[in-house]
């Protein structure tokens, strides 16, 4: 009875010395295989897309900045930076970006604008860029400001549009400013005094949220504020820095769409397929005309084009040609002068400070193109005066060579041909006499 007690209790003994053991070896494995078991992921380290637009705003930038936008939301990036120096641009697509900007901090995605590199400015509707930005900060040595609304040549709009235009720019930046918690008293007066301040004067007015010397420091800086009015909170703090900016063909494609360019584009391209037209052959002043055609009708298609000023400048080329043919003393050629440079004038809806062809420039193309127009007619009626030089009648007593198929190549011209003897092929001979279309040659 005591002895199988005894086993009883050492059997008891062993069965939790084994238990212990076997506790302390999964303990081991466990934090060999699990070394973070029992501790909280560490948290992601923040990114924020920094684009780079130094562009003006016009329909490509706008595009490509937009797109930008989008990435930065798709990929869930921290926020995303406009790195911004621009002198203004097109109002339509200034909208476009502000609408996005304010679409993608609605959805969550914060949007900062820092005015640099030093030296930068946010002009004009790049302005508005600005004050729709979650976050607005400037580089030390850069200038916002001078957003009084003109047309595309620099000179101020008409009486009653001016003061349309300018009540519609100046509630809308008011707004902007109000919303994001800026002045927007200096908002008003941005646009109809073109107002311009530096960096500090724009902190010290409320203008911007704060200064910065770079991109990182700016993006410590603002760690952890919440933003106005979408209640956002940064993260920003030693974030990852993914940087963008406009390629070769954005920036090619955005330089076409100047509207004197366009124009004159447009012209070199009927110039040059015009000549290949009347001269079959030539090859490169067709192959530079289509070129040509296929870049200003990049440029008509993005740009507001007028039909009415297209037409008139058709009309004009028309009826230029139609004076070479049939002798009206010039009325067709200042008739087609007329309408080529109202054409030109007018090519683009330009109401509202849009696009316009310059009129310096357009006056210069007219005076070249009739000057040039009227020196070729001129030389045109000269050699329909002149006698004829040249015809079957002139061929007799040439001299020519004779080709395979019996026939004679004569002052560029191919000929049949026959002879008193047998021709043969690279023989000289001597035109006799004309009979119908048939040569009557003699070897020489």
């Amino acid at each position: 009875m005591q002895f199988k007690l005894a086993r009883r209790v050492a059997g008891g003994a062993y069965t939790d010395r084994t238990v212990k053991l076997s506790l302390l070896l999964a303990a081991l494995v466990a934090a060999v295989l699990v070394p973070g078991a029992g501790s909280s992921p560490a948290p992601a380290k923040p990114r924020v897309l920094a684009i780079t637009f130094n562009q003006e705003i016009d329909p490509v930038t706008q595009a490509w900045l937009t797109d930008k936008l989008d990435q930065a939301q798709k990929h869930h990036y921290s926020a995303a930076v406009i790195l911004l120096d621009t002198p203004g641009g097109d109002e339509d697509s200034m909208r476009k970006i502000v609408q996005k900007e304010l679409s993608l901090s609605a959805s969550g995605t914060p949007v900062i604008v820092y005015v640099s590199p030093n030296g930068a400015r946010a002009a004009s509707a790049g302005v508005w860029l600005s004050q729709a930005a979650d976050v607005l900060a400037m580089a030390p040595e850069t200038n916002i400001g001078s957003s009084t609304p003109i047309s595309s040549t620099g000179a101020n709009l008409g009486s009653d549009l001016r003061r349309k235009v300018i009540n519609d720019a100046a509630a809308s930046l008011r707004g902007l400013a109000k919303t994001h918690g800026r002045n927007a008293a200096w908002a008003n007066m941005a646009v109809r005094k073109a107002s311009n301040l530096t960096a500090v004067e724009a902190l010290k007015r409320g203008v911007i949220d704060l200064i910065s010397p770079s991109l990182p420091a700016l993006l410590n800086t603002i760690d952890g504020r919440t933003t106005i009015p979408f209640h956002l909170k940064l993260h920003t703090a030693d974030a990852t820095i993914d940087s963008t900016k406009p390629g070769f063909i954005t920036r090619f494609l955005s330089t076409l769409l100047n509207p004197n360019l366009v124009s004159l584009l447009f012209l070199a391209g009927i110039a040059g397929i015009g000549f290949e037209i009347f001269h079959p052959g030539v090859i490169l002043p067709g192959a530079l005309g289509a070129v040509s055609m296929v870049l200003a009708l990049f440029g008509l298609y993005v740009l507001p084009l007028s039909w009415t000023g297209l037409g008139l400048v058709l009309l004009g080329i028309v009826l230029l040609l139609l004076d070479a043919h049939y002798p009206t003393h010039g009325a067709l050629t200042l008739s087609g002068l007329v309408a080529l440079g109202f054409g030109l004038a007018t090519l683009f809806q330009g109401g509202g400070g849009g696009p316009h062809t310059s009129i310096p420039l357009v006056v210069s193309l007219t005076v070249v193109i009739g000057g040039a127009w009227a020196w070729a007619i001129a030389k045109a009626v000269a050699a329909r005066r002149r006698p004829v030089s040249v015809g079957p009648q002139k061929i007799v007593g040439k001299q020519g060579v004779v080709r395979e198929n019996g026939l004679v190549f004569v002052q560029g011209e191919l000929w049949r041909a026959r002879a008193a003897e047998p021709l043969r092929a690279g023989q000289r001979v001597e035109v006799d006499e004309l009979e119908g279309l048939t040569l009557r040659v003699h070897p020489v």
